[in-house]
């Protein structure tokens, strides 16, 4: 996907990468170069950003460019982190937001819970979540990546903030990753470790609620071994990420950016380089009439200035056109935009386009995809409501006991023994009853004691139906229906073949 662009200039330059960081290929591509001799590997062209030709790991410390976009990302995501922090807190009817009890099996999500039952439901939201997904993608390219994504907002927002503070270089950047010695390398562990712990523990409050975290918090980690496990690894999981794996889970590890080429399409907006008006480049300062140099060769406002990969956090060359590793941060936006005004030059060399508009094409929002996503999410969204019209406030199931299928009594009545999986799907306490329809026969509870269940509760109730020998005679069979209703008024009825005998 990368274009080759000319380059005004007789000098051999490194790749733009390389000026970002250091001057890795000039070090490699030179013979007499102590790097170039210790080379394992001498690759023909570097492979990732965070990878040298060496096979070293090529660490990144982007500058920072506080222009129009960058203020706009920085107040979205520190409401981001706010709504993730304080999400878990927040109920409705009595019951969180969101929570994933997974030892329950239970799902909720807006004050309503889903069961193993609700696998239609679940499955629709899915499909409406991940066809949005490619529907924004298909509209704004990666603007998930760059503006949402939660890698991207504690990396950007939270844990590069902490290592510019200790690196002296706060709300500027670009300082090369150095080895912090003594009580600052200890402080700054210290601050990463605390707000891994931190995030572990919000991220474990999803999947056990708030009010059970903070008694668990309050004893002892023997009491909930298991919890305590995954508290630690997901601190530990953290911290490695942060630490360490840091801009390559986007790059290596996220799914997202390799999908990007099956649902990005050249009428999508990305953040592209104008080509058509930055090329042929030329260093250094100029009026704003275009120079020739030494060639005759007109040249473009691109000055060679290096600040829009000194700052991509993922170390790329936006020049180099649209690649899996840009996650669309806008952040070469902001910086070119600011040498732009600088050298008098129009802004928006580097900005939010699309490829067809960059090649003179005109770009239309109404296009196949853009129809077919949308059409998909609609029928998924009518099939939600449907389903859900027909889910009734508890679930009901019955089930055959094991043994014989029936037994006789002396007084001429047959009784058939079931079992009713009862689940209360109401915000409140209820009480249950049952009967049939049929005169004939009748259906009670075994312990014929009244029947309550909690909020969510759910339980295997045995019941015995009774009915007169005549019933089934002949066959051997008799279809019937019972029926099973709550104090809210909320009533179902479900077929129940009895058997007999002939």
């Amino acid at each position: 996907m990368k274009d080759t662009l000319p380059v005004v200039s007789n000098e051999k330059k490194s790749c733009g990468r390389c000026q970002a960081n250091g001057g890795c290929c000039k070090e490699l591509q030179d013979p007499q170069s102590p790097k170039h001799e210790s080379s394992i590997l001498n690759a023909p062209e570097q492979v990732l950003p965070t990878l040298r030709r060496d096979g070293s790991r090529n660490w990144l410390s982007p500058s920072l460019a506080k222009g129009f976009y960058w203020q706009r990302r920085r107040w979205l995501a520190y409401g981001l982190i706010a709504f993730f922090v304080t999400l878990p807190h927040l109920r409705l009817n009595g019951k969180p937001y969101v929570l994933i009890d997974i030892a329950s099996r239970q799902f909720t999500f807006l004050g309503y819970t889903f069961y193993p039952t609700d696998t239609p439901l679940v499955a629709c939201l899915a499909l409406m979540a991940f066809f949005s997904i490619m529907l924004v993608t298909a509209l704004a390219g990666r603007v998930w990546c760059g503006w949402a994504c939660p890698q991207t907002v504690y990396l950007e927002f939270l844990f590069r903030p902490i290592d510019r503070f200790f690196d002296g270089t706060l709300g500027k950047g670009g300082k090369s990753r150095s080895q912090l010695g003594g009580i600052r390398s200890v402080a700054k562990f210290l601050a990463y470790l605390g707000c891994s712990l931190f995030l572990a523990h919000t991220f474990l409050s999803y999947f056990v609620g708030t009010d059970r975290l903070a008694q668990w918090m309050q004893s002892s980690p023997t009491q909930h071994p298991v919890a305590f496990l995954v508290m630690g690894g997901a601190t530990i999981g953290l911290l490695f990420n942060f630490m360490y794996f840091r801009e390559q889970f986007c790059m290596i590890a996220c799914p997202y950016g390799r999908f990007q080429s099956v649902m990005l399409d050249r009428k999508s907006v990305i953040v592209t380089y104008d080509i058509q008006r930055g090329e042929p480049r030329k260093r250094g300062k100029r009026d704003n009439q275009l120079t020739l140099d030494t060639l005759g060769v007109k040249t473009g406002d691109c000055i060679e200035c290096g600040r829009c990969t000194a700052v991509c956090p993922t170390g790329i060359d936006i020049r180099d056109g649209l690649q899996l590793e840009c996650i669309h941060c806008t952040q070469c936006i902001d910086a070119c935009d600011d040498i732009m005004v600088k050298i008098g030059k129009p802004t928006g060399l580097i900005r939010y386009s699309s490829q067809d508009a960059m090649a003179g094409v005109p770009s239309k929002w109404i296009r196949a995809r853009t129809l077919i996503y949308p059409t998909i999410i609609g029928i998924a969204f009518l099939l939600f409501l449907f389903v859900l019209s027909y889910k009734f406030a508890f679930d009901a199931r019955v089930v055959r006991m094991p043994g014989a299928p029936f037994t006789v009594f002396q007084d001429q009545h047959v009784q058939n023994n079931f079992r009713i999986r009862l689940v209360n799907r109401s915000q409140t306490d209820q009480q249950y009853s049952i009967k049939t329809k049929d005169e004939a026969v009748v259906a009670r509870w075994s312990n014929e004691a009244p029947l309550t269940l909690k909020p969510g509760e759910s339980v295997l109730v045995p019941v015995d139906v009774q009915f007169p020998l005549q019933v089934t005679k002949g066959s051997g069979l008799y279809d019937t229906r019972i029926e099973i209703a709550d104090t809210a008024g909320a009533a179902r009825d479900i077929q129940v073949r009895l058997l007999g005998p002939q």
